[in-house]
């Protein structure tokens, strides 16, 4: 019986990048500075304040700015736009679908990110899935990090890609 030997190639980025996204969250008092809003709520929720039970069933849609750094007064290079719905009663989760839209010098187009977040995790990854422009066809990974919390107002994302996919 021959056995074969499988060779294993370590694969490293053809590109990485380090960006934080800034969400304030409409709290019903806010409105001039929230770059997120409910706009799906179960029936016990309401569209105003995050639901109980983990969230369970809030649709949150936003429209954060990108930093290169932890400053969210900081100039932003982008903006994230998506969604996230929180996904579970059990636990504190969420499903994530957005695009980092660039609009530096530096970078021009767009990053699309998709997949599960579990918040309670120190760090979580979510899958690059594609992009436009700079980033055409971009395949890889984001490693998510909550880099600051403050109730449920504001949060900021340490977003780490590497991607392994570039054209």
């Amino acid at each position: 019986m021959a056995t074969t030997t499988r060779k294993i190639r370590s694969r490293k980025p053809c590109k990485s990048m380090v960006f934080y996204f800034h969400d304030i969250i409409y709290n019903g008092r806010n409105a001039k500075n929230a770059t997120s809003a409910i706009v799906g709520a179960p029936e016990w929720g309401n569209r105003t304040l995050l639901s109980g039970q983990n969230h369970f069933g809030d649709l949150v849609v936003f429209d954060d700015p990108i930093t290169l750094d932890n400053n969210l007064h900081s100039t932003p290079v982008g903006r994230a736009q998506g969604f996230y719905f929180y996904d579970k009663k059990e636990i504190f989760t969420a499903w994530l679908g957005f695009s980092f839209v660039f609009n530096s010098t530096e970078h021009k187009g767009s990053i699309n990110f998709a997949g599960a977040d579990p918040l309670m995790n120190k760090t979580r990854e979510i899958s690059v899935i594609g992009g436009t422009g700079d980033f055409f066809m971009a395949r890889g990974v984001a490693t998510l990090m909550t880099d600051a919390f403050e109730g449920e107002v504001y949060f900021r994302l340490r977003t780490d890609i590497k991607l392994y996919e570039c054209w």
